[in-house]
């Protein structure tokens, strides 16, 4: 019971990770606002939380939409009484969220912008929205997700070049927290096998992740147990970003 009395925000907490890690969280006694775009998928992935005796709500929240954002942060500390824990999970490949095979430079700038907000600028004010609560309560911990494709680069540039932004989020903030008690880490993940693509990608242990092998790592960084590691990355790759092939 690591995170007993703790609150976590889990954005894209619908599905995939996001959904794993806040149940992961509430079986560990915190207490989860879970957040997605998808309204209706947490709403219900909040109350199979509930169902099994944790603690949980879910709430629309498009990342792209500050409003919202804050909206969410204020209901967990009306709920709650607290924000200890933000996970920012919400994001994909634009491209494939999208349907589009173009090459970059015929890509529809909507596609392009959808990339940017949703990994990198969503990100960002989150951790705009939680930190002030973080400073009064004098601790908190924002674990952001990367990706090995922001350490290697990508065929998909507004992925890659945001995954490699949050490298840059995770060490500021980590700056700015860390003398008010809050720290930052960063996780970068290759593939998982969130979907069964995942599978066809290559790594040097010659297999995917499986999702429980990612969420035990950001659960460690979130806990007190990782109390003296903040402004990092850690790559969870298979080897996929060692060195050439």
């Amino acid at each position: 019971m690591r995170f007993k009395d703790r609150v976590a925000i889990v954005t894209g907490a619908a599905s995939g990770m996001g959904l794993l890690a806040s149940q992961q969280y509430a079986a560990e006694g915190a207490k989860v606002v879970l957040t997605d775009v998808n309204e209706e998928a947490v709403v219900a992935a909040a109350k199979g939380i509930r169902d099994t005796g944790a603690d949980a709500i879910g709430i629309r929240v498009d990342v792209r939409c500050y409003e919202q954002i804050e909206n969410a942060v204020a209901t967990a500390v009306e709920t709650y009484g607290s924000v200890d824990i933000l996970l920012n999970s919400a994001g994909g490949c634009s491209t494939r969220v999208h349907g589009r095979s173009e090459p970059f430079h015929q890509l529809p700038i909507e596609v392009i912008e959808w990339g940017v907000d949703v990994n990198f600028k969503g990100p960002v004010l989150f951790c705009r929205a939680v930190l002030g609560q973080m400073i009064e309560q004098k601790s908190g911990v924002i674990i952001n997700m990367g990706s090995v494709e922001g350490i290697t680069g990508s065929g998909s540039l507004d992925y890659g070049a945001s995954k490699t932004g949050m490298l840059g989020l995770t060490k500021s903030v980590a700056i700015y927290g860390a003398p008010h008690g809050i720290r930052s880490c960063c996780v970068s993940p290759g593939p998982v096998m969130t979907r069964p693509a995942m599978a066809n990608m290559w790594t040097r242990l010659g297999r995917a992740a499986e999702p429980e092998e990612v969420t035990k790592l950001i659960l460690y960084l979130s806990s007190d147990d990782a109390a003296f590691i903040t402004g990092s990355n850690h790559t969870i790759d298979g080897g996929r970003s060692v060195g050439a092939r």
